[in-house]
């Protein structure tokens, strides 16, 4: 079982379903009751829109400390978009204080001209940790995902980097640390590539 936290924000529809097609079995958590009665062995965190709303909306839920919590305790974790950004201290976006599972901040594209804000559609990643179990069976070089963001990470420690993707320059486009990772990218939107990633993440919560 996989649970998927419904932050009210979030793309659950594709998420669940990317789940689905890749053999899991997810199942949409809105407390850290739910999360716990669930028995789930993995635990997603997606998110589109405001990074402020996504945190407003887990601290309200008492799910910040669920998060921080199953992270701390290297339970698998998977975060999508918001998701990976809610993971660290700060952001420039609204001058929100994330969850602070890692030390970096949030910063707003700063590109010339001709790179348009947000960065939306298909670009090439590069996995820089290749023998992550996320990036199974992917290639190091020339993978594309489908992004749609303004803002980027950049952790204060580089050994996080999972991938990294240029636009105007290379940022953070996936993080790992031990059973926890996260994603700049939507994999639920990123065709047979996304969904070798949630396989991927499938297996490890399955252990």
């Amino acid at each position: 079982m996989i649970a998927v936290i419904d932050n009210g924000i979030c793309n659950l529809r594709s998420v669940t379903k990317a789940l689905e097609a890749v053999g899991a079995a997810p199942c949409v958590v809105r407390t850290p009751e739910e999360v716990a009665a669930s028995g789930a062995t993995g635990l997603v965190l997606p998110g589109v829109g405001a990074l402020r709303d996504c945190v407003a909306a887990l601290r309200a839920a008492g799910l910040d400390r669920t998060v921080r919590d199953w992270i701390a305790a290297d339970r698998p974790f998977l975060g999508v978009c918001l998701g990976m950004q809610a993971l660290f201290e700060h952001s420039e976006e609204g001058n929100v204080t994330g969850l602070g599972v890692f030390p970096g901040r949030v910063v707003r594209f700063r590109r010339p001209p001709e790179f348009k804000i947000p960065h939306m559609g298909w670009n090439t990643v590069r996995f820089t940790q290749p023998a992550s179990a996320l990036a199974a069976g992917l290639a190091g070089e020339g993978e594309s995902f489908y992004f749609v963001h303004s803002f980027y990470c950049e952790p204060a420690d580089r050994t996080l980097v999972l991938a990294e993707c240029d636009y105007g320059g290379s940022f953070c486009a996936a993080i790992a640390r031990g059973r926890c990772f996260a994603t700049q990218f939507h994999p639920e939107k990123s065709q047979a590539k996304g969904l070798r990633i949630y396989g991927n993440f499938a297996a490890v919560a399955k252990g």
